[in-house]
């Protein structure tokens, strides 16, 4: 099925260029929701307020133009839409539908496929704790993930980020396997094309990131979730906790339910959120910390959270890393003499696993949770939260 082409300035409210704000394309009913989640999900500290973002034409011939718009973005926040990216609604349709029906299954039939040592499979309800000092449980959502295939003959197959998936019976969930798959390819190129604009917006070759040593074969997680809908900030209960993402580009499809807010501003005294309502056929994209890094703190990697009115809410966010031993360390285009990087040089898999640990560290100083109340120990195993 051909992607539908998605003409920006027909699709505008009113007349906009390419990578306008986004306000001026929200979809319908987008006011009422967020009126309605602000009335009952207001915080003391937050001025909750929808988010002016930008939204990027993928199918703009002119790349210095779609790179320039993105550098805007990311100087920002580090958040914006992309549209005509090539993921068909089929596609997408097919992999909500699968995400469904697996939610759907009775518990004993999803513990089947509870998440391996790989970081494959299902995690239950308050399995992660991405801000243990506002949370007093777990993220009330459940999980799947889902990596790049790597088989056992391969030769780095035992790095810690690579390995088999974890896959529901086929019996039980007839074409899942092949759904994801497909969804899981489809996304990789889409992240592949917007890190060409990346490497441009920051005075690059297209394809520097594109080379073997970096995305020749990255760490890539599609992660399914389900959320309930059920948040109160008042008594730290979060769909999903504040947080930044680990790695390079995350990627997000949502079912149109709105609950993704943003920080700019992560130090403020009063920190303040906006909600990033969804624009049908377009993705929401984030840069990570590693990006921040890269970057030597040019580009943004803003904190983000979750908060539900009732409704539930399915999501697909889609995570993208380098290879293992791609070196993190400050661009040329990013260092000067009066610019000296502000980051030590660290191999990916390195960076990965002290963000694990340093997760680790909070989880120790975790005071507020009771873990008797929570049906497993919650996690902090994962480079990747969600939205």
């Amino acid at each position: 099925m051909q992607m539908p082409y998605y003409n920006v300035d027909y699709i505008a409210t009113h007349s906009i260029m390419k990578g306008s704000n986004a306000k001026d394309i929200l979809v319908n009913n987008s006011n009422k929701e967020m009126s309605e989640m602000q009335t009952k999900n207001q915080v003391e500290d937050s001025i909750i307020q929808e988010s002016l973002l930008t939204c990027i034409d993928l199918a703009n011939s002119d790349l210095h133009q779609s790179a320039l718009l993105l550098k805007k973005a990311c100087l920002d926040s580090g958040f914006f839409y992309v549209i005509n990216h090539g993921i068909s609604k089929e596609v997408t349709d097919k992999a909500f539908e699968q995400s469904k029906k697996f939610f759907a299954l009775p518990s004993e039939e999803k513990m089947k496929v509870l998440k391996n040592e790989k970081h494959r499979g299902y995690t239950p309800l308050y399995d992660q704790i991405p801000d243990p000092e506002n949370q007093v449980q777990g993220d009330h959502k459940e999980g799947y993930y889902i990596g790049s295939e790597v088989p056992r003959d391969d030769p780095q197959w035992d790095r810690p980020f690579y390995g088999l998936n974890t896959w529901p019976n086929p019996d039980v969930l007839p074409g899942w396997r092949e759904t994801m798959e497909e969804y899981h390819q489809e996304a990789l190129r889409v992240c592949k094309a917007i890190a060409k604009l990346l490497a441009l917006s920051l005075d690059l070759d297209a394809d520097y990131f594109d080379s073997p040593e970096m995305l020749g074969k990255p760490i890539s997680t599609l992660r399914l979730l389900h959320y309930e809908g059920i948040s109160d900030p008042s008594k730290g209960i979060y769909g999903t906790g504040a947080h930044s993402d680990y790695g390079m580009i995350t990627l997000l499809a949502t079912d149109g339910v709105m609950g993704l807010q943003i920080c700019k501003d992560r130090n403020a005294k009063l920190q303040k959120w906006e909600y990033v309502p969804s624009i049908e056929g377009a993705i929401v994209v984030n840069l990570g910390d590693m990006m921040e890094r890269w970057s030597n703190g040019l580009f943004r990697s803003t904190l983000h959270r979750v908060i539900l009115n009732g409704q539930s809410r399915y999501s697909i966010p889609f995570f993208v890393e380098p290879n293992h031993d791609c070196i993190i360390e400050c661009l040329p285009t990013c260092q000067s003499e009066n610019n000296l990087p502000k980051y030590p040089a660290i191999k990916c898999s390195a960076y990965l696993t002290q963000r694990y640990e340093e997760s680790h560290l909070k989880f120790s100083s975790y005071k507020k949770t009771n873990l008797s109340e929570v049906c497993s120990p919650p996690s902090f195993h994962y480079p990747w939260f969600s939205s």
